[in-house]
């Protein structure tokens, strides 16, 4: 396996090839680099690994902006110190997420991944692992909102986030112990920041949470009126060309 590492660290560097080395002692590193600029140039040439160890926070930047000036086929381990970067490393190629310092064991589980990934596809280039991993990690979403109240910051856990509304333009969280929020972000981004698994805009001033919807009835004019565990300002309608998609999102758990 041809194998090159992109690392700024010079110890992590060495540590990296010398576990690897002893792992798979039928491997090759081609090449260590300690820049994007570096690393870019070197990916640009002929030379074509089967895997790359990366690390995220370069010198002259993230790491990412590899990908933005080459195109790479093969499979990427990250090596961190900084778990932040999780899921924009699956998006590129990422079949393991390493954090510093890492051990033997960490390495060795890594390449093990690889192998079962390559061995399950029969062949050396992983077919479409980018947006297999996608779908995986997507439905995590964002995992808490920063608010200010009372002159003091807290985050909020998205989980415990009951529905987001509209009150005179302002989005609003609200949570299952009743506390209320403001939030800067639109309505609009925050649906596109959560699970959409977990959440359903039901109309244009509402954002609500399976957990928070205790039952639903027929309503006038073919609506539908959803009920929550908690009260909310106004009532909750779904028009009927909404309808058909609300409960394929109720049934796809």
């Amino acid at each position: 396996m041809n194998i090159i590492i992109i690392e700024d660290e010079f110890r992590a560097a060495k540590s990296l090839q010398n576990l690897i080395l002893d792992l798979k002692p039928e491997s090759k590193i081609l090449g260590v680099y300690d820049s994007i600029e570096a690393s870019v140039e070197a990916l640009s040439q002929d030379i074509k690994p089967d895997l790359i160890f990366m690390d995220i926070q370069l010198s002259d930047g993230l790491s990412f902006e590899i990908f933005k000036a080459v195109d790479i086929t093969c499979p990427i381990i990250f090596c961190t110190a900084f778990d932040q970067y999780m899921l924009d490393a699956f998006k590129s190629k990422g079949v393991d997420y390493v954090l510093k310092p890492f051990s033997r064991d960490d390495i060795s589980e890594a390449l093990k991944k690889v192998d079962e990934l390559r061995k399950f596809f029969q062949k050396n280039e992983l077919p479409d692992i980018e947006s297999l991993l996608q779908r995986i990690t997507q439905p995590a979403g964002k995992t808490s909102f920063l608010v200010f109240k009372n002159q003091k910051y807290t985050t909020i856990a998205t989980e415990s986030v009951a529905y987001f509304y509209i009150h005179n333009e302002i989005t609003h969280l609200v949570t299952f112990d009743k506390e209320q929020f403001q939030l800067s972000q639109p309505l609009g981004q925050v649906a596109e920041q959560v699970s959409g698994k977990q959440f359903f805009r039901i109309n244009r001033q509402y954002l609500v949470n399976f957990k928070a919807i205790k039952e639903m009835e027929h309503y006038f004019q073919r609506k539908i009126l959803v009920k929550l565990v908690i009260e909310t300002p106004e009532k909750l309608l779904i028009n009927k060309e909404k309808t058909h998609s609300f409960f394929t999102w109720l049934e796809d758990r």
